[in-house]
């Protein structure tokens, strides 16, 4: 993982303001990163008034933006000032509702090294490679809230 990519991902004001202008939506809902290594990265999202839903519980739509962060947040690491220049994409998501979100929910993805291999693989061959992997939140008791599999597509930009 680059040392310039973790340290914007990891300065509280940069990566805050990256969200407010990217990702408002996940910036108002709380959602924000935790902890980022080459291969897993931990995204929080709170249960507060904007990611509320009517029935008492975090909205499964700010529950899906942490998720989907927790991969993306290793995805971008991956693809970080790569020459050529690596797009990528969610191109499917699945998810288990398991248990009600009421507290702090946590996303734990920790397939950093697949995601790295698919984009060696997507810049060696030009072509579109795609990869699966795991998002699981949890609650401050370590219950699993949630579990999705965010498959990602990634393919080197003509240069």
């Amino acid at each position: 993982m680059s040392p310039k990519f973790l340290q914007l991902v990891t300065h509280p004001f940069k990566f805050r303001l990256f969200l407010l202008t990217k990702l408002p939506s996940a910036y108002f809902s709380g959602v924000r990163v935790r902890y980022v290594d080459e291969e897993k990265c931990l995204v929080t999202v709170p249960y507060k008034w904007f990611s509320k839903n009517p029935f008492r519980s975090t909205y499964f739509a700010c529950l899906s933006m942490a998720a989907e962060m927790s991969t993306g947040v290793l995805a971008m690491a991956s693809t970080f000032e790569q020459k050529p220049a690596v797009s990528m994409l969610v191109l499917k998501m699945e998810a288990n509702f398991i248990k009600k979100a009421s507290g702090i929910t946590t996303f734990t993805c920790d397939e950093g090294s697949r995601i790295q291999q698919v984009v060696r693989e997507a810049m060696s061959s030009g072509k579109s490679v795609s990869v699966t992997v795991r998002a699981v939140g949890k609650d401050k008791e370590e219950n699993i809230v949630a579990d999705f599999a965010i498959t990602w597509g990634f393919k080197a930009k003509a240069s």
